[in-house]
């Protein structure tokens, strides 16, 4: 028999249809794990950003998303120079040496960094490097410039070697914690991490893997001299499943410590990144969340094969959908994700995959640091990787702030439109969307965080078609609240008019430079924002049932409260 071309749109249409619409059960009575707040972890390359007047700002908030301390890393704490800043590239001149070759120390702009974190409540990750002039093995070159859209060859410059002398190395790290527990006192500075270095399996470190190994030592070593009780740990290297990850491991365990002349050396953590590799696909953005996923399990897998250190928690100390914040979607248009609700979903798909894969293989997952904050002087919605814009916030930091109003544990989720952990890890989400949630049971309330994700970035009709109308069960409240026969719920939205300056910026026109009144109705548009006004709601049978409408790439946040 011959189907018409006008049928085979109808079952398409039809097909369509009934794809999007989805049943997710969340199951408060069926504890499936702690709901770490991996999510409260944050990172930038230029570290003297911090302190200015948008910098300040935005610390401030991310210490304000969460009712845990949230973590900030960055890159050059130890990197000579005079404390300009600019695209990849910072300095504190904390160590330099005088004409006799004896150690000058100056912990001025290093200070200012921490204090400006501790003052708004967050706590520095701190991350040991990179080598100053006086150290380096190759002192000149110094401080390569970072061009966008050049191939940035020189870019990684004396900052990069390792040092010319160990001890002094060594010294240097212990002279710095020491400093830190005089300043801020021992039981706060044992809350802090102290990684060792950044990615040194590529070029920012220019020295063999035994020459980091050696570094690590000495460094682990001054830490521990100066506070016994501090957390050290490393290698921060670019993919969980490197062969360097793996011999970093083997040293820990039972190679010869170059500083102490024993065995091993002190691991308090593991530290890897994990990134996705975006690209542009017949004129559209297609984001690569099948290689994050692989890099986190990776990593497991390499830890898991250490006996000695398979309970020690593991920080992906830079977790991202790719791998250049500097690069900005101008320059590299498979970057322009950055600025709408994409970067929100994809984030709240990789947070639940973290878990899962966490979960799978045993692994304790303490931190996903999200590499982003802001970029002094540049323009509106430019496209870099960041929280923030000139003070307005971007959509995904409100996905943050929903992560920062969850708390408690994780419940199993049932969809009937989610895409299988498998299938991402092999393929990515090409096909169905994904339209999965995660929840959590507090104390008082049961949270639902549900996304509707695509690897594409699709517009207009095509968007349209994927739009996901939800049919949401959340069983087992009748037994936490008790004889409380109603629930109040709220919920919050990041979609194209929700949560979102980018969408408003765009409206007015994109100012270059907005009005007064714009700029405050854009840094309004850029905080969490409810769907609809609360609402009070019967349970039936123990249940609530809710409904509600995801358009793709859109991301909410339904709270149930008694």
């Amino acid at each position: 028999m011959r189907i018409s071309s006008s049928l085979l749109l109808l079952l398409a249409a039809a097909g369509a249809l009934a794809q999007s619409r989805v049943s997710i059960l969340a199951d408060a009575g069926q504890r499936v794990g702690p709901y770490k707040p991996i999510y409260g972890y944050f990172g930038y390359d230029e570290p003297n950003y911090t302190y200015t007047r948008n910098g300040r700002k935005l610390v401030g908030e991310l210490a304000g998303l969460s009712a845990t301390p949230v973590y900030i890393r960055t890159h050059f704490l130890l990197a000579t120079g005079d404390g300009t800043a600019g695209l990849k590239w910072g300095s504190t001149n904390a160590y330099t040496e005088d004409a006799s070759g004896k150690a000058v120390y100056d912990w001025t702009i290093v200070d200012r960094i921490f204090e400006t974190y501790l003052a708004a409540g967050a706590k520095p990750f701190v991350e040991v490097g990179f080598m100053p002039e006086a150290l380096s093995t190759k002192p000149e070159p110094y401080a390569g410039a970072w061009i966008p859209g050049a191939k940035n060859e020189q870019y990684s410059a004396g900052w990069s070697y390792p040092p010319k002398d160990y001890r002094k190395w060594g010294e240097l790290v212990y002279r710095w914690v020491r400093h830190a527990v005089e300043k801020y006192g021992a039981d706060e500075v044992a809350t802090w991490y102290w990684e060792i270095w950044n990615e040194p399996d590529i070029g920012y470190w220019h020295g063999t893997p035994q020459e980091y190994d050696k570094l690590y030592d000495y460094s682990a070593d001054g830490v521990k001299r100066a506070l016994p009780r501090a957390r050290v740990g490393g290698p921060a290297t670019t993919g969980g499943g490197s062969n360097f990850l793996r011999q970093f491991l083997e040293h820990c365990a039972t190679g010869a410590n170059s500083a102490t002349g024993g065995a091993g050396a002190p691991l308090d953590f593991i530290s890897y990144h994990a990134k996705g590799s975006p690209r542009v696909v017949e004129g559209r953005v297609e984001m690569g969340i099948a290689k994050n996923a692989r890099d986190v399990l990776s990593g497991f897998q390499v830890a898991a094969a250490f006996p000695k250190f398979r309970d020690l928690p593991i920080v992906l100390s830079e977790s991202d959908p790719e791998g250049c914040a500097a690069c900005s979607a101008r320059v590299y248009p498979q970057n322009a994700y950055r600025n709408g609700p994409l970067y929100a979903s994809y984030t709240a798909a990789m947070l639940k995959n973290i878990f899962e894969l966490a979960d799978r293989e045993k692994a304790n997952i303490e931190g996903m640091l999200t590499w982003a904050f802001q970029f002094e002087g540049q323009p509106y919605f430019d496209g870099f990787r960041s929280l923030a814009t000139n003070g307005i916030d971007k959509p995904v930091l409100n996905l943050f702030r929903m992560a920062g109003l969850m708390q408690g544990e994780r419940v199993k989720v049932e969809s009937s439109g989610r895409v299988p952990l498998e299938r991402i890890l092999a393929d990515g989400v090409r096909g169905d969307t994904d339209v999965d949630a995660l929840a959590v049971r507090g104390e008082r309330t049961v949270s639902v965080l549900a996304w509707n994700y695509h690897d594409d970035d699709l517009t207009g009709a095509e968007a349209a078609r994927r739009k996901a109308h939800v049919a949401l069960r959340v069983a087992g409240v009748g037994r936490l609240a008790g004889t409380a026969r109603r629930v109040l719920v709220r919920q919050y939205r990041i979609d194209e008019t929700h949560s979102n300056a980018w969408t408003l910026w765009k409206r007015m026109s994109s100012p270059r430079e907005p009005t007064a009144e714009q700029y405050a109705a854009l840094e309004a548009a850029g905080q969490l924002q409810e769907l609809d006004s609360p609402r009070w709601i019967g349970l039936e049978g123990g249940e609530v049932k809710l409904e509600t409408v995801l358009p793709l790439a859109a991301v909410s946040l339904l709270q149930i409260s008694w």
